[in-house]
């Protein structure tokens, strides 16, 4: 039988949290984040974080991972996640994921093939010369060589995509259009997604975001900085945190206005969300916690299990007869 997964999506400060610590505990699950701010250590405030009593409640997987200073790739998350997710199936609970980082949470779901082929600098500035050189157009023409399928959906001026493409083909031997097909995961997914009414989610937002500062943004961040924490480094570039950057080099002049910046950029980071958790996505089972309260997705989710449990049945059924 194919084992469930259950996915939890919707936009920052929605009320996932809080639900998914609810269908935890109601269907023996374990919760996995696909939060690209939480993997680090030492971001705890600003990423909203599970605290130590809703871990100790509940298992958490790939939280504090890394430290501040490295750089966690897409398919590195898709490695671990299906590591913690085949983990927790062994155990037999559910594995939940959660989160509101589209690009991580789709590269599971739908098995992204992603090139684990590292960078090779020598040979990247070798193919920019030439590009340079010979022209795009030339670099794009060696491309359709080896791989035409890459080069037939990659712009010949994006010169980026196309050294990339040569670069994983010339060190792995293998067409990166090969290595980026989808590889569906052994898994029946679930997608549940959370939504508000937009004012209503944006009062949610301000409130979380005083919260924060409350709680000691700042002066997280602050110590982040004094363990010489490159504030230009991908942890940091997290929302609340270059904010609160800006705020203690003196660009923001106040605490009133650093709310009101980290407001403004979330709000634009839930439109971008809504971009990757269409509402009209007939994939995911969405729910507007203004209209509706927890029983109504405990239900969704217990009739989905019973029809996991009712499919497999009748799919051992027929095997043994």
């Amino acid at each position: 039988m194919t084992p469930p997964f259950l996915v939890i999506v919707g936009p920052t400060a929605v009320g996932k949290t809080a639900i998914s610590l609810h269908l935890a505990r109601d269907f023996n699950g374990e919760i996995i984040s696909a939060d690209s701010r939480q993997f680090y250590r030492g971001l705890d405030i600003g990423t909203a974080k599970a605290t130590p009593a809703e871990r100790a409640a509940v298992p958490h997987h790939l939280l504090d991972i890394c430290e501040p200073d490295e750089t966690l790739t897409l398919a590195e998350f898709q490695s671990l996640a299906y590591a913690a997710a085949a983990e927790i199936t062994a155990r037999r609970h559910l594995p939940i994921m959660v989160g509101g980082t589209g690009l991580y949470v789709r590269a599971v779901v739908e098995g992204y093939g992603i090139p684990r082929v590292p960078p090779d600098a020598a040979l990247r500035e070798r193919l920019w010369v030439e590009a340079e050189t010979q022209g795009a157009e030339a670099l794009h023409t060696r491309l359709a060589a080896v791989d035409p399928e890459a080069a037939a959906s990659i712009d010949p001026r994006n010169v980026r995509r196309v050294v990339r493409a040569l670069e994983v083909y010339q060190r792995s031997g293998v067409p990166i259009s090969v290595l980026q097909r989808k590889r569906p995961p052994p898994y029946r997914f679930l997608q549940v997604g959370l939504t508000r009414d937009r004012a209503n989610l944006y009062a949610r937002i301000d409130a979380r975001i005083r919260a924060m500062l409350a709680a000691g943004l700042v002066e997280e961040v602050r110590g982040l900085l004094e363990a010489n924490v490159d504030p230009e480094s991908e942890a940091m570039s997290g929302l609340g945190y270059r904010e609160t950057v800006a705020s203690l080099n003196g660009e923001i002049p106040s605490r009133e206005e650093l709310a009101r910046e980290i407001g403004r950029n979330t709000r634009s980071f839930v439109r971008r969300q809504y971009n990757w958790f269409r509402l009209t996505d007939p994939s995911i089972h969405w729910f507007n916690l203004d209209e509706v309260g927890y029983d109504q997705v405990r239900a969704a989710v217990a009739a989905w299990l019973r029809l996991e449990g009712a499919e497999g049945a009748r799919g051992s059924s027929g095997a043994d007869g």
